[in-house]
């Protein structure tokens, strides 16, 4: 017998009546489902339905004797029933140790005195919990006959024709960007998307109900729950253990395809009021389905699998599929049950899932001190950004700011929820498989404790509690390296870490061949080891001078491809406040390329805001870009440069408009790989006349104000110029442009400097570089 873990059934109560003791009788709402269809044992199994929703697979002799107990039959009269069913002799008194022993343990039967057993579901660790009934089995069927037609087989169709090329034309033609940007910067959009999901994961479970009704299957409730600590929705679809394969894969995808559903409504919608922020729902549909397909866990993926191979419960099959992997136990009877395609089949999930499995629990214990730091973090600026929307009586931004909140708290209360669990439901089996055993029972207890001062060694505070920063690579080397399970880590990855305090690397050195022997760990020899800044810089192979770095108050991007195939690019944005006599301010961009098939690209942007008189102006804005010795190659470069002076200070108005829009600047900066070097300029022109139309209205206020003190000057543009390349050698292709906007006026002022706060200052503030890697 096998119990099959549904996480998707309703339960039941029962009722007391009496019953003779030579009469078994079953206990109610137990349903007998037959043979299942399509299944991957060898003889297949008969199932058996608890009023609970629990589905039993049962042998062919017990559900032959579950059948022939229709509560009329005496003990003696169900064996003469079974021994005509199966073929072989059966008694009263087999009958009645297969009740007591098997079925009435199992809650088919009811007791003695005529009451219903109290029965417990199988309760795995990934199991949907706190369930709660929304649609009842009746209200179900009526809500979910109508959607039965979809599945007709041209509409399947058409459907799935139309989602592959809506998705295809939204993810690699319109793109992501313009709905994710009026999400995320519109409150209200984004709670409307958050909704829009929300409904639509209820709707996934109507596909699967309407799928099942297609079959000839019955639905039963519908509800929500929380799969470990994520709200989820669910429906009791274990009617389908009764229906072929066919049926029941058609029950499975059922939920997938009302996501393209889903999808092709939201198109619909945005194709009449051209709400971009729809398309973002699209994505979500997609992500939601890309995340159910996977079998690892109980989602989608898992009972497609499962149905496939005729196997509902393929984590009941993980102990027997690993026990006869073993050489000698290769032929044991619960090794060889399945059919062997099934077998194949179900043994390579194993082998795939449960390493997977100890993989991700090892990491995460591992990694727990960076997760928490990092969601304690991101906890404290949420909610601070979140009282700033409350003081200002933004309450949709409160609404978005609370959803983000909860998204950063419901992971890390799931995986130590799940951790909890794991030790709990570990310790539980451990303690009943050892009773009565104590030399068994001892060695656990050694295993538990060195375990656990594992733990404590992983845990304890030594530097590792702190958020994970925007510079690490988080690859799965560095998250093994505390247990010694590190594979060699690439160049950039450690670059982009560095060397802390403690950590312990290894290296290849020079030894001289002559004079003292090696150094041992017994007799250690002092050694200089010098680690590059920058290992990832790449060597310099141009036929001129590598250009200057960044002096106080310049700009400079500077994108070097030198690696075949490569695609590199630099983006450089700084605000900078200059209040002295001179203004020198350099903004650069250089793009050089020395390979075959690769691209370089430089773009630096920057504001120069003048405080007051300067008698000497000089800025200089310069962008170059070289091919050499290339092959299919490309490099460009654009700089832009925009000199603003104003007579007086900023104010606190004005100052605050500026620092927002140079907020979006650096936002823009660093999003905007997938455009086109026209569209960026045309991008950064348009902040540039945005920048003036925040700055000229307060530089003429001030102006006026401090009329008495001195002559003030006008704030203008002048457009920036273009200097396209030509053809570099071997055929390949540079690009370069330049441009340079400046205005000058004679009088005080203050700006925003390159982070983008208000400040002022009396010498130029150092520029502030984004650098993507390319």
């Amino acid at each position: 017998m096998t119990t099959l873990a549904d996480d998707r059934s309703e339960a039941a109560g029962g009722t007391r009546q009496a019953v003779r003791e030579d009469v078994p009788v079953r206990a109610d709402g137990v349903q007998l489902l037959g043979e299942q269809q399509g299944s991957g044992y060898r003889t297949p199994p008969a199932l058996a339905r608890r009023a609970d929703g629990q589905v039993l697979q049962l042998t062919t002799l017990l559900y032959a004797v579950l059948t022939a107990m229709d509560g009329v039959r005496t003990y003696d009269e169900v064996a003469a029933a079974v021994s005509d069913a199966v073929g072989r002799s059966v008694v009263g008194d087999d009958v009645r140790m297969l009740t007591d022993r098997q079925l009435r343990p199992l809650g088919l039967l009811r007791l003695a005195d005529g009451s219903s057993p109290e029965v417990r579901k199988a309760n795995p660790l990934l199991a949907l919990r706190l369930r709660f009934v929304i649609s009842d089995p009746s209200r179900t069927r009526r809500l979910t006959a109508p959607f039965a037609a979809l599945f007709h087989p041209l509409a399947v169709v058409a459907v799935t024709l139309a989602f592959a090329v809506v998705t295809y034309w939204v993810l690699f033609r319109k793109g992501l960007a313009s709905a994710a940007h009026q999400a995320f910067t519109s409150p209200g959009m984004l709670l409307a998307v958050f909704a829009i999901t929300v409904a639509s994961a209820g709707f996934h479970e109507f596909g699967h109900a309407a799928a099942l009704r297609r079959g000839g299957g019955t639905p039963g409730a519908m509800g929500g729950g929380l799969y470990l600590v994520w709200p989820a929705f669910y429906t009791d679809v274990s009617d389908s253990y009764r229906l072929g394969r066919g049926a029941r894969l058609r029950t499975d995808l059922g939920g997938l395809y009302f996501n393209a559903i889903v999808a092709l409504a939201m198109f619909a919608g945005w194709a009449v009021i051209g709400w971009d922020g729809l398309l973002l729902v699209i994505a979500t549909q997609i992500l939601q389905m890309i995340r159910q397909l996977p079998p690892m866990l109980r989602f989608d993926g898992y009972h497609i699998l499962a149905d496939a191979v005729g196997v509902p419960d393929l984590f009941h099959r993980i102990g027997p599929t690993l026990a006869g992997l073993w050489p000698t136990r290769w032929r044991d009877p619960e090794a060889r049950a399945l059919k062997p395609w099934a077998r194949a089949v179900v043994t390579l999930w194993v082998l795939v899932v449960v390493p997977l499995l100890l993989l991700t629990a090892l990491v995460t214990v591992l990694t727990l001190p960076r997760i928490l730091a990092s969601a304690w973090h991101s906890f404290a600026t949420q909610g601070q950004l979140l009282g700033e929307r409350w003081q200002h009586n933004d309450f949709l931004g409160v609404g978005a700011k609370t959803l983000a909140l909860i998204a950063v708290a419901l992971p890390v209360f799931g995986v130590c929820y799940m951790l909890g669990r794991s030790v709990r439901q570990l310790v539980g089996a451990t303690l009943r498989r050892t009773k009565g055993k104590p030399v068994r029972r001892t060695l656990a207890a050694v295993v538990a404790a060195a375990v656990l001062a594992a733990l404590t060694w992983a845990w304890w505070p030594h530097g590792n509690y702190r958020p994970i920063s925007a510079n690490e690579h988080g690859v799965l080397q560095q998250a093994l390296a505390p247990v010694g399970l590190a594979l060699p880590v690439s160049q950039s990855s450690q670059a982009a870490v560095g060397v802390h305090d403690g950590q312990r690397l290894t290296a290849h050195t020079v030894w001289p061949a002559h004079g003292a022997g090696l150094p041992t760990p017994g007799h250690p020899a002092l050694a200089m080891v010098l680690t590059p800044r920058d290992p990832s810089r790449p060597t310099w192979v141009f036929p001129f001078n590598r250009p200057a770095p960044p002096g106080a108050g310049d700009n400079q991007a500077m994108a070097i491809a030198t690696r075949d195939g490569s695609v590199v690019y630099d983006v450089a944005f700084a605000m900078v406040t200059a209040s002295s006599d001179t203004v020198l301010n350099r903004n650069e961009a250089y793009a050089f390329a020395s390979c075959t098939g690769c691209k370089a690209v430089a773009i630096s942007f920057q504001v120069v805001l003048v405080v007051g008189n300067a008698h000497v102006s000089v800025p200089q804005n310069i962008s170059a870009a070289v091919a050499y010795n290339c092959i299919r190659c490309m490099t460009a470069a654009m700089s832009l440069q925009l000199v603003v002076s104003t007579p007086g200070p900023l104010d606190a108005s004005t100052s605050a408009k500026l620092a927002a829009l140079w907020a979006e600047i650096r936002y823009f900066g660093r999003h905007m790989g997938s455009l086109k070097l026209s569209q960026i300029r045309a991008q950064l022109l348009n902040y540039e006349k945005r920048i003036m139309q925040i700055v000229a209205p307060a530089a003429a206020s001030s102006a006026a104000a401090s009329s008495a003190a001195g002559p003030s000057g006008a704030v203008g543009t002048t457009a920036p110029g273009e200097s396209p390349g030509g053809t570099g050698p071997q055929g390949a292709t540079t690009s370069a442009t330049a441009g340079s906007d400046t205005a000058s006026a004679g009088n005080p002022a203050t700006s925003s400097s390159g982070s983008g706060a208000p400040s002022s200052s009396d010498t130029p503030t150092p520029s502030a570089t984004v650098s993507p890697s390319g």
